[in-house]
């Protein structure tokens, strides 16, 4: 397992980390917490070193399981953790026409530090993150309260490093933000159909040096071949949404289009997926979310073989696709 330094925080990562979402259950459907624990181990054993969760996977859930069965390896420091706080008001993404009290007031950033440090059983979060954010908030008044809040918590050790989860689809509304000292990460979605964040993020990456997350490397799925037409999720699984309608065929039709690069330099859809995101150098880690010990192994295996080409990353270039299925 390759690793990468993550910006300036003093943490050299696994390039790929686990996104551990579907471990806290609610909205993902079809996996358990047996095999959410063995994902945990096997990551270990393969030597992945970070991550990511937050307070509302599962209302703690995904930390509480993450803390039981990592307890030694982030004690020891062989395992960094990253969580976030929820907006306020539980409303995604970040909107500019709505105050910052509604989002993150300085009393609930304490709050959810506290509650999410219990939840791990740790004294500490090595990584911190709000998970939501609009640079239209640096005007409010209240952000001042909040800031300090951040500083405070992090003087007082029980926030190592503070970072931003980026809106999705929208990572020009937190440039600003970012350029502020106290933050040292930025975690956002990049991958073959979205690739904004090579528009100014990846630039802010390079000279501050940020240490840049990659979400939804797979689109949800749709990157993995595995959407088709006929695609049935588990009942109240949150991808019901995500994909309605024709979605789901549009998906399958672009994924098609994408297999026609596979061959000798790249076998999988989901290969391609993890390596296109591995190939920009601006990338620190990427966080693909892993259920089972076999997706573990899977991917493990795909970023083994390291970046791509020049040649096909030139080719996926056609295949940028501007779309936002969240929030319906």
């Amino acid at each position: 397992m390759r690793t990468r330094p993550l910006g300036t925080t003093g943490y050299t990562v696994s390039e790929l980390g686990l996104g551990a979402w579907g471990l806290g259950g609610g909205q993902w459907r079809g996996g358990d917490d047996a095999g959410g624990r063995a994902a945990l181990r096997e990551a270990v054993d393969c030597g992945i070193t970070f991550f990511d969760t937050a307070l509302a996977y599962g209302a703690g859930h995904s930390e509480r399981l993450i803390g039981e069965v990592l307890k030694e390896e982030i004690r020891s420091g062989r395992a960094v953790v990253a969580t976030k706080i929820p907006p306020h008001n539980r409303e995604w993404p970040g909107k500019a026409d709505k105050p910052l009290k509604a989002f993150f007031p300085a009393h609930h950033i304490a709050a959810c530090t506290e509650a999410s440090l219990k939840n791990l059983g740790v004294e500490a979060l090595p990584i911190q993150q709000l998970h939501v954010w609009h640079d239209a908030w640096l005007g409010d008044p209240a952000w001042a309260a909040s800031r300090d809040q951040m500083a405070r918590l992090k003087k007082e050790g029980k926030v190592l490093h503070w970072g931003i989860s980026i809106n999705d689809h929208a990572p020009e509304t937190a440039l600003e933000v970012l350029a502020d000292p106290l933050f040292e990460t930025a975690q956002v979605i990049y991958n073959i159909y979205d690739r904004s964040p090579e528009r100014a993020l990846f630039a802010l990456a390079r000279t501050k040096p940020l240490g840049v997350i990659v979400r939804v490397p797979f689109d949800e799925g749709a990157l993995t071949g595995g959407i088709t037409a006929t695609t049935v999720f588990p009942a109240g699984d949150w991808r019901e949404q995500y994909f309605k309608g024709d979605r789901r065929a549009e998906a399958e039709r672009r994924g098609k289009a994408l297999a026609e690069l596979l061959g000798e330099e790249v076998r999988t859809l989901a290969e391609l997926a993890l390596r296109f995101c591995l190939s920009s150098p601006a990338v620190a880690t990427v966080i693909p979310g892993m259920r089972r010990p076999a997706h573990v192994r899977q991917n493990v295996e795909a970023v083994g073989r390291g970046a791509l080409s020049a040649q096909m990353v030139s080719r996926l270039e056609r295949h940028r696709w501007e779309k936002n299925w969240y929030g319906g």
